[in-house]
């Protein structure tokens, strides 16, 4: 069994595009507009959604983080989460290069100012936030997280 995806509901769809696209780095594997009421599986009406899928090319079946527009103005217009621990989903974390990574979302003006730490094996790790406060980690690509 594997995470096969995480979906975060977002204000401004192109704004988390630039986040986890043009900072983080993570590949677009689907786009799509749907004309559905996606009430029976999500618990709100809805009539034209766009489901964005972000994640690595060669890896299709897990790890992909879906940018959600369900069109509700009640949803985007909702305060974003603080960026800190709480309740429920709170963090996304990624294996990067953890210091080019920062250097884009600085560039694009994104992400905050980052907390960062060494990590035990002499890396480093960081976390900053997405545009609607989910805070996402970055660790060292390459590296086992638990080992």
């Amino acid at each position: 069994m594997i995470l096969h995806h995480a979906g975060i509901c977002v204000a401004d769809i192109d704004e988390a595009l630039r986040f986890y696209r043009d900072g983080v780095g993570l590949s677009v594997v689907a786009d799509k507009v749907l004309e559905a009421d996606l009430e029976s599986l999500l618990g709100v009406h809805t009539r034209r959604v766009r489901t964005v899928f972000l994640g690595a090319p060669d890896h299709p079946d897990g790890g992909i983080v879906e940018l959600l527009d369900l069109g509700r103005n009640d949803i985007a217009d909702a305060p974003a989460q603080t960026g800190l621990p709480n309740r429920g989903v709170f963090l996304l974390s990624f294996q990067v290069d953890v210091p080019g990574v920062l250097a884009r979302l600085a560039d694009l003006g994104l992400g905050g100012v980052p907390r960062t730490m060494a990590t035990p094996r002499g890396g480093l790790a960081a976390t900053v936030v997405d545009p609607d406060g989910v805070l996402v980690e970055l660790l060292p690509a390459g590296r086992g997280v638990l080992s």
